[in-house]
Order: structure tokens, then sequence, then C-alpha cells
């Protein structure tokens, strides 16, 4: 690195960064609070680490039901503390598998879930009351959500002992991901509908994970995945309180997801700013002072984005140290992307590699003995408070344009996150950002292919074995029926579809039947 290059150290984000930091870094914001008392800079409870590690959960989901569930009871085996469900493209389009859109993505990056006869295998032999479940899912989440609640009765556990999280984050999907089905405000409608279903109805599940993460993935900057991510949040919470409902009976449940990059200061900064923001949105715009509903918690995952195919056991140094970041910004739980993924489904071998590396990180780097280890950094604080300022700059910005839902629509956040994609491969084509074993420090056998885990066509094909059984034995008077009623609901504006989308799950209805009366109310979104 040439001298002109030293002198011109940026974060990831682009925050000049100083050669050396001291006092005179320091404004007032540094640091008389404690860890649990607002605005939480320094960790939501007093005890973090020391009193409960975070949930560990390895992201996962495989081209069939069963193959799914092997996976989940081997990783609790090998003391994984909670479930993430991956589902594939089609469940997540609200499309059953036999749908000729969705033959060629069958269990590609998750598991197909069509009916509670899918979702009774999933869950087979795991207790419901015992476990903290994860979905990620969005445009299907009401679906998906009672396809779990209905398993649960079924099972004979009470919905006030359910424990988990939905992603259900919808806004998201317009702005860096895709999987939309219907346009913005009906969207907004159905995530809310679980919003205060839930409230009510399982007061212990997280009925939102307003998702950074993936806007991360997309390009975005640690400031644009801050501000986009709360932007978002601040919709969903105007969105419920226009239900006439009290924000702390809805907030509290709200959770929050990010990315962990590489540029590990950074990315501390970015978590204890996030709780930050966060405080002070609930408190001053929202005017609630309640701690449940100010306390951020959050779920971190590794960047898949900087996993590479090109000596792809780097990846282990790099998921290591963005796990690191993600304990040390005070995570509630985490999931870490296996070496492997770069090149396929994980093994078994490499997914356990990546629940170790947590359990060595929690058991033997004496980073969880001590609350908020990096704070009085003078670094890592000025970090926070840039982050934080720049951030609040993008909310006003956003709303200003009248809230998320509307900026979206102008393309604002998509065409900030393109340019800041666009800058990012451009500075790792020119060299200015480094990518061991990409541009540079490369190796002769780069391409050797290791071998990956493939998908089982007699997975898919008794999968669909299945959908066309249930199809088959199901009453179709009570299908006819309740996907009527849940036409009337979605049709009308002030009714809450989630009860209905429950009945039609209680009979055997299926994810694209449910899915298939939506797109007929409220029609599909082509951006």
């Amino acid at each position: 690195m040439d001298d002109k290059l030293k002198d011109n150290r940026v974060t990831r984000s682009g925050l000049k960064i100083d050669s050396v930091y001291t006092k005179s870094n320091k404004n007032d914001s540094m640091h008389n609070d404690l860890p649990g008392e607002f605005p939480y800079t320094r960790g939501i409870r007093k005890d973090m680490y020391r009193g409960r590690l975070w949930t560990m959960r390895q992201y996962a989901g495989f081209a069939s039901p069963e193959a799914s569930n092997n996976r989940y009871k081997y990783l609790l085996n090998q003391g994984q503390t909670g479930l993430s469900i991956a589902f594939d493209l089609p469940t997540q389009m609200g499309y059953d598998s036999d749908n000729k859109i969705a033959r060629s993505e069958i269990g590609r990056v998750g598991v197909p879930i069509c009916s509670l006869a899918d979702m009774e295998i999933l869950f087979k032999d795991i207790p419901l009351e015992e476990i903290s479940t994860s979905m990620t899912i969005n445009a299907t989440a009401p679906i998906l959500l009672a396809l779990y609640i209905v398993l649960a009765k079924k099972n004979g556990v009470s919905l006030d002992k359910l424990r988990g999280t939905i992603q259900n984050d919808i806004l998201k999907e317009f702005i860096a991901r895709g999987t939309y089905i219907y346009p913005p405000e009906p969207s907004v409608r159905l995530a809310t509908d679980l919003v205060t279903h839930c409230s009510k109805e399982l007061p212990l599940w997280n009925t939102i994970s307003v998702s950074g993460y993936h806007m991360s993935e997309a390009g975005a900057t640690a400031v644009q995945e801050l501000a986009f991510t709360f932007s978002n949040a601040i919709a969903y919470v105007k969105s419920a309180l226009e239900r006439g409902i009290d924000i702390n009976s809805f907030v509290p449940r709200f959770s929050f997801f990010f990315v962990a990059q590489t540029n590990l200061l950074e990315e501390v900064a970015k978590f204890r700013a996030a709780r930050r923001i966060w405080a002070k949105i609930v408190r001053d715009r929202f005017r609630s002072g309640d701690i449940k509903s100010t306390r951020l918690r959050f779920h971190a995952q590794t960047a898949g984005v900087t996993l590479t195919a090109q000596q792809p056991q780097n990846n282990l140094i790099r998921t290591t140290i963005q796990a690191l970041a993600a304990v040390l910004g005070g995570a509630q739980s985490l999931h870490v992307n296996s070496f492997d993924e770069a090149l396929g489904l994980p093994t078994e071998e490499s997914v356990e590699l990546s629940l170790r590396t947590q359990q060595i990180l929690a058991f033997e780097s004496g980073i969880t003995d001590t609350v908020d280890p990096m704070g009085g950094s003078y670094f890592v604080e000025n970090l926070t408070d840039r982050l934080e300022k720049l951030s609040f700059d993008y909310i006003n910005q956003i709303e200003e344009m009248g809230g998320a839902v509307n900026a979206i629509k102008n393309g604002f956040q998509s065409n900030e996150i393109h340019n800041s994609a666009y800058k990012l491969q451009k500075d790792i084509e020119d060299g200015k950002n480094v990518v061991v074993g990409v541009n540079k420090y490369q190796s002769s056998d780069n391409l050797k292919i290791m071998r990956g885990q493939n998908i089982d066509k007699n997975d898919i094909n008794n999968h669909l074995n299945r959908l066309y059984s249930v199809r088959k034995k199901r009453n179709q008077n009570d299908v006819r029926i309740s996907l009527k009623e849940l036409e009337k609901a979605a049709v009308t504006q002030n009714v809450n579809t989630m009860p209905f989308i429950i009945k039609c799950v209680e009979v055997y209805a299926t994810v694209g039947e449910i899915s298939d009366v939506f797109r007929k109310v409220f029609g599909k979104y082509d951006g």
C-alpha cells in the first residue's frame, strides 16, 4: 500500500479514519450511561452475556421437510440453541411446488412448504414449547406463521408458550431483494395483520424482524443499512398505530436483523448506534418511555456476500471476524455462514464448524466476561456517534419524502444502494479494497472444486407426492368455503385476515391457494 493510500483510510461506509483517536475526539455522549440504561448504547441488559448468552441459530433448509428435519435435529444435538428456517423461493413467492413457475426452484435455497402436512414433518419430534424458532419469510409470512400456530394446536402446545421470530419485513423486499407479491400498501396491511393478531394471541412471539441484512448484501453501506431499516420500522409502527392499538402492546415484540461485515470496528459501532437510534425513535417520535419498547433486540448473520469461491477456506477467517463483531456489538442471536456456501448447500461438516465458531467465541475467547468490552474506545465511540448522526440524516430525508413507502415507490433507497454497490465493486476491481484470494494473493489452484451437497431428486418427488395426496384426501368443500371467507376478509379493509388464514390452514388449504386469494384481491406488483 502506497503512502497516499495510508493517509486516506476510510471505513466500508466511507467514513474517514484518523491515524489515532484521543480525548480530543470525545464528545458528550462518551459515555456515562451503563448497560441496560437508555439509550442502551452499551447493551440492553445490565449483565448481557454474563447472565445469558446469545441464541445460536444456524440457518438451514433443504429440498424436503424430511431432510430439513434431520438437519435441525443434528444441529440441536450439536448444541444449537434455536432453529432458523430457510424456505425455498416458491414458498417465499406463494406458489405450490407443482406450479410450472416453481418446478425448477423447488428446494434450491430452502425447504418447500405447501401445506400443514409438510409442516408436520418439518417439526416432527421437535418440542415447539421448548425451542425458539426463527422463520425467514416475508410476503407469505402470515401463512407460514398460521401453519406454525395450527401445528402447535394439533400438538397440544399452548400459544402463549410459543417463542420465535417471523421476518415479516416486506418493505425491504421492494428495496433490495425482490420476493414481494402484492403492491406495497396491501403488503404492509398483511404484515400489520400479523403484528396485531400476535399482540393478543402470541405474547412471546417476535412479530416482525425488520431487516437491514439484505440491503447490506445488495451493497448498502452501514449508514444506509441502519437508516433504511429504521425508516421501514417507522412505517410498520405507524401502520399498527392506525389500528388504534397501544404502542407498548406490539413494539416490545419487534426485533431487528443486521449483517455482520468484516470491517470489525465499524460493525461494532453500527450495532451500538442501532440501539441508540431505535431507543430515541420510540421515545421521541412515538412518545413511549417503556423500557420494553425502547430496547432494540437484534439477530446478526455473517455476510454472505463476502464468501468467496476462490480459496474458500479463507471464509472461515472472515466469518469468525464477523461473528466476533456481532458478539462485541451485543447481538441477541447469531448465525455464522458456512465456509463452503459460495459453492453450494453447506455440508454437515461445514455447518458444524460454523456452530463451533460461535461456541468457541462464547466459552474460550473471554469476550463474554465483561459487558461492552469495546466501550470507552475513542475510535469506537467516535464511529458510533458518526453512524448515528448520518443515519438520522437519512431517516429525516425519507420522512420528508412522506415515509418509507413513498420513498420506495420513487426508487430512492434502491438507487442509493445501487450507487454504493457500484462504488464498492469498482474499488475491488481497482484494487483499492483488497479481497484476499480474489484481487490479491491469488493461488494457482483457486478453481479447485470442493464437494458440495446436492439436492436429492427423490426428496422432491416425495414432497410432490405428498402435495397430491393432501389435495386428494382433504374436504374440498371446507377448503372452498374457507378460501371464500378469506377473500371476503381481504376485500374488507378493517378486517384482520389472520384468523381467516388460520382457518384455511386448518383444512389443509395450500400456501399457493391462499396466496392466490390475495393475488385476486390485491393484484401482483411488478415494480
